[in-house]
């Protein structure tokens, strides 16, 4: 919208990301609580330990996270400077202090609320599915007990800075001012001194080009360039080389029944008599013999089990028919449950059965068997299977040949090639730097043209040594011909001297009549010379060049007429008067609308940032070991 709009959201990026996303640590609220002191300590927040260990974690998050969006392009020494590294401490140190705080103000999340909060990632309970849960949180390297900490954090998190972002609005005067300024129309007259016009004036003489050849040598250089061999080893290459037989594959099928078999799935519902802790025997046998005589109504009617459920359970899934969802292993509140629910047939009514939380009667609403996948209908994924981890093992053997070829045998790369059945690939007019047409291709990579392009490849046109480009991806090369850089010859570039050198003069020309014609039209007064009259503003600039309208919708107009002169690269120079300031005689209300709401949000922001200052100054944050200190190992698949 604005410039200052821009400027605090640049700032409030750091922020933004602690309150929305996960931390970097993935810790609990207890964390901010049990943390030891450490001799690896770099800081300090509320008196509790930062450690080298957690920022280096927190590095390799994110710098995780910049290699799967970049992929091949991605170059960890982009990242490596005091000021991404100073971002990622920012980011940590404010977060502690955030959890200091939550923790503090004893905010706590219940387990209601954080049922509700796990549910909603399967997109509610009746989609929710245990084995599932631990199974994801398993790849994480996260168990239940741990997601659920990290969990609470965050939601208590959201809840602090919602609260706090929340109290941030826009009065009406200053969203209605600045969108004044946004949508201002001011009615411009335009004398335009095209360079065109000076062109015949400029003379360039045969002494002027050859100092501007000799002045601006590095113009007219041709790059050093190479015509390259190269071999590239990768999980391709060696995948082509991996056999697996239909015996092998075979023997994997009947070696991994689980990996084939869908399991059985059984939905339950329940009616509950419910029993209140403590209960007296009296209270027990009575509770026992009313569900007795429930489980005794139902099996008279099976096919009304929901509708009795709803009438006579005393639990709030009554209103759902007394659906429990799928039953999974430890879904149930009691293992008694789950033991009968897994041996009734469907529609089958058990006996009532006793809880902490009363007595139960159950049954299987829906009962799926296991289900085994023939071998022919996995043969394909089997056999992709058992590729992949051959061609692991392979890998690392024909990696270590390949490294020790290229080496020991320096002046070919054909020996490599036939030992490890890879192709020789050529590519020409390669030069030091990558070029961006060539994107992902093996040999457009730095750290391999750096190899590449070093004095012995050059001169000796020996092989690179293998070099790693990407993972599992080894790249070898050599120089096959090789041409200097060079300088273009006088005669072939003077031609395009002399119109480089006339138009930066006739643009000097144009500026120098523009001032002087800009000067004589703010004594005048007047409009002689220039232009129709248009009404303009920032977003309809009616033909206006962007440059210009830029500066007329900053000129000072508190006394008009008003005249700016700008200068236009490539075109001349531009005198524009100014003549009239006013609004839209028909305002965009939507747009109004939308630049309150922006205007709004900017000022929440301020207030998180503030707060967080605030937060930061209370913990009395101590840095231990400034950011120029802490470093952190090169990171690597």
């Amino acid at each position: 919208m604005f410039e200052f709009i821009r400027n605090h959201q640049r700032l409030m990026q750091i922020l933004l990301a602690i309150i929305i996303v996960p931390s970097f640590a993935l810790v609990g609220l207890e964390s901010y609580k049990g943390f030891g002191d450490d001799a690896t300590t770099i800081a300090k927040v509320g008196g509790q330990p930062l450690t080298q260990q957690e920022f280096d974690n927190a590095l390799r998050n994110q710098l995780d996270s910049y290699r799967q969006r970049m992929g091949a392009q991605f170059d960890q020494k982009m990242f490596d400077t005091p000021e991404f590294k100073q971002n990622i401490l920012d980011q940590l140190i404010a977060e502690r202090a955030i959890g200091a705080e939550v923790v503090r103000s004893n905010l706590t999340i219940s387990d209601p609320q954080l049922q509700r909060a796990i549910m909603d990632l399967f997109g509610g309970a009746a989609n929710f599915d245990m084995e599932r849960y631990k199974a994801i949180l398993a790849s994480q390297g996260l168990t239940p007990a741990m997601n659920d900490a990290r969990m609470r954090r965050d939601i208590a998190l959201q809840q602090l800075g919602g609260a706090v972002q929340n109290t941030g609005f826009a009065p009406r005067t200053v969203a209605t001012t600045l969108s004044n300024i946004g949508s201002q129309e001011r009615e411009v007259q335009e004398l335009m001194l095209p360079i065109t016009d000076f062109v015949p004036q400029v003379k360039v003489t045969d002494a002027v080009v050859k100092a501007f050849y000799d002045k601006n040598s590095k113009f007219f250089e041709i790059p050093e360039q190479a015509k390259i061999e190269y071999v590239v080893l990768n999980n391709e290459a060696v995948l082509s080389q991996v056999k697996v037989t239909d015996a092998d594959i075979a023997k994997y099928y009947e070696a991994n029944p689980a990996a084939f078999t869908t399991p059985e799935t059984r939905r339950a519902a329940h009616i509950l008599v419910a029993l209140k802790k403590g209960a007296s025997a009296a209270d027990v046998a009575a509770a026992k013999a009313k569900a007795v005589a429930i489980a005794a109504e139902v099996r008279k009617a099976p096919a009304d089990f929901a509708k009795i459920a709803k009438a006579k359970s005393e639990d709030p899934s009554s209103e759902e028919g007394g659906d429990l969802g799928l039953v999974t292993k430890g879904s149930l509140p009691a293992p008694a449950l789950e033991a009968v629910v897994m041996k009734l047939k469907q529609g089958e009514i058990s006996d009532p059965v006793q809880s902490d939380y009363g007595f139960h009667v159950l049954t299987v609403t829906e009962l799926k068997p296991a289900v085994v996948k023939p071998l022919d209908s996995v043969k394909t994924e089997v056999a992709e299977a058992l590729k992949t981890a051959q061609a692991s093992k392979k890998y690392s053997e024909m990696a270590e040949a390949f490294t020790n070829t290229v080496y020991e045998q320096s002046d070919s790369l054909k020996p490599a090639a036939d030992k490890l059945g890879l192709k020789i690939e050529t590519a020409s007019n390669i030069s030091r730097t990558p070029s961006p047409p060539a994107g992902p291709a093996p040999y457009n990579n730095a750290k391999f043209l750096t190899a590449l392009f070093s004095n012995d490849s050059i001169t000796k046109k020996t092989n690179t040594e293998a070099i790693e480009v990407a993972p599992s991806t080894l790249v070898a090369g050599r120089i096959v011909e090789f041409k200097p850089a060079t300088r273009r010859p006088l005669a072939e570039v003077d031609a395009a001297i002399r119109q480089r050198v006339t138009m930066e003069e006739a643009s000097k020309l144009a500026m120098k009549a523009g001032a002087e014609k800009l000067a004589a039209a703010k004594k005048a007064g007047d409009a002689t010379g220039f232009g129709p009259a248009k009404l303009v503003s920032r977003s309809k600039p009616e033909g206006l060049n962007g440059v210009a309208l830029q500066d007329v919708m900053k000129a000072d107009t508190s006394k008009l007429p008003a005249y700016v002169g700008v200068e236009l690269p490539g075109i001349g120079y531009g005198v524009y008067r100014i003549g009239k300031v006013q609004q839209p005689a028909e305002q965009d209300a939507e747009r109004r609308k939308q630049e309150a709401e922006q205007i709004g949000t900017i000022l929440a922001q301020q207030e998180m940032y503030e707060y967080i200052e605030l937060l930061k100054q209370r913990a009395k944050v101590k840095i231990l070991k400034p950011i120029t200190t802490t470093t952190v190992t090169e990171v690597k698949e």
